[in-house]
């Protein structure tokens, strides 16, 4: 096979997110003009090779180009030994930190968030323990109508309460009305991302409305035992997580080597969930 192993780049708001970093991923990334020093976060779902053998590369080659900025890696509890042997065995000269944040937890949990966004982790079905991830941004500020600043000369406090979604009244008796004078820029966006898994019970309720799923689908309909052995998900199981979930747009991804064209993965995909596209190397995904 042609395809590389698990390694997907996540833009929110211009911080860089890699999601898994299987071997070759420092190759990739300069191949499709992915700077080092653009990544501030690793989400690992879980310590199989194929989504970790990648990590000593970036990692080294972020400290050989000078990098100074901390990495946040989210990964389970593992991770601790197989950073442990890269700092003592290939971290001479290391002059950024890397920060283990721990995903292992029970339930769907917040594991950080900034001004504008929330990363949550929660637990999957797969032959070893391993994580999913959902970012979703927070409610926006609400935009106040231009043209009512100056016809009312709103004061700047006035502004503020406004935009945090609560009336105003003013001195006169008169009052200001976050429904008249206000609107919301936009509705707030979401992305999960769930590989390796075979369904589980909670699913469909982590990832409700997503606006976008990437998920796998690593076997063909006609593989479901196979899938539920090796704890994976089949193109039919992965479709019906998409509906129950009401997700508005479903990547699937983590092809198995014996499909040489995954397309066919997609043929079975979209014969019940029909907005579903291919992972493929470089293709870009508006959220």
């Amino acid at each position: 096979s042609d395809r590389y192993p698990s390694a997907h780049v996540l833009d929110v708001h211009g911080r860089l997110f890699l999601l898994d970093c299987g071997e070759g991923t420092q190759i990739l990334m300069a191949r499709h003009g992915i700077s080092h020093f653009k990544i501030s976060d690793i989400c690992i779902t879980h310590l199989h090779g194929d989504h970790v053998f990648g990590l000593f590369g970036l990692l080294s080659t972020m400290s050989l180009k000078g990098r100074t900025a901390p990495v946040n890696i989210y990964a389970p509890a593992g991770l601790d030994a197989i950073l442990t042997f890269f700092k003592e065995q290939f971290g001479d000269g290391l002059m950024f930190d890397v920060r283990h944040v721990r995903t292992d937890y029970k339930e769907k949990t917040l594991i950080t968030e900034t001004d504008d966004m929330e990363l949550w982790s929660f637990p999957m079905k797969h032959s070893l323990p391993c994580w999913g991830y959902l970012f979703r941004e927070k409610e926006p500020a609400r935009n106040v109508n231009k043209a009512a600043i100056s016809e009312l000369r709103l004061t700047v406090p006035e502004i503020l309460e406004l935009k945090a979604g609560r009336d105003v009244e003013r001195e006169d008796g008169s009052l200001l009305r976050v429904s008249a004078l206000t609107y919301k820029p936009g509705e707030p966006k979401s992305f999960a991302y769930c590989c390796d898994t075979a369904p589980f019970s909670r699913e469909a309720e982590y990832l409700e409305g997503v606006n976008l799923l990437l998920h796998e689908a690593t076997f063909a309909g006609d593989m479901e035992e196979m899938a539920d052995r090796t704890g994976h998900s089949t193109t039919a199981q992965a479709a019906a997580t998409a509906l129950e979930a009401g997700v508005k747009k479903m990547v699937i991804t983590h092809f198995s080597s014996r499909y040489r064209h995954p397309e066919v993965l997609l043929e079975e995909v979209t014969k019940t969930y029909k907005n579903a596209f291919l992972a493929e190397e470089g293709r870009v995904f508006e959220i």
